[in-house]
């Protein structure tokens, strides 16, 4: 495990495009990183905790601040990367 921690913003996108960018972007992590994903979609709360158990990913933490929620999360052993 690692305190390497990345930051993703997903603001104004809707639903699928935050689960998107945070799978496109978990792929070019190492395992143990940590990605905070800062969204305006509330669904994001319910979508990128539903593919983090799916894809074998740690949900650390989520929340609301204002209009935004946040989803942090640790990557897993299979982080998707093609190579």
């Amino acid at each position: 495990m690692t305190d390497v921690i990345h930051d993703l913003d997903t603001r104004r996108l809707l639903c699928p495009m935050p689960v998107i960018k945070t799978q496109n972007k978990v792929r070019t992590l190492s395992t143990g990183d940590c990605l905070k994903v800062v969204c305006t979609d509330p669904g994001a709360l319910n979508d990128i905790p539903a593919w983090c158990r799916i894809n074998g990913h740690e949900v650390l933490e989520t929340g609301e601040q204002g209009n935004e929620c946040f989803v942090v999360l640790r990557v897993g052993e299979d982080n998707g990367a093609l190579f």
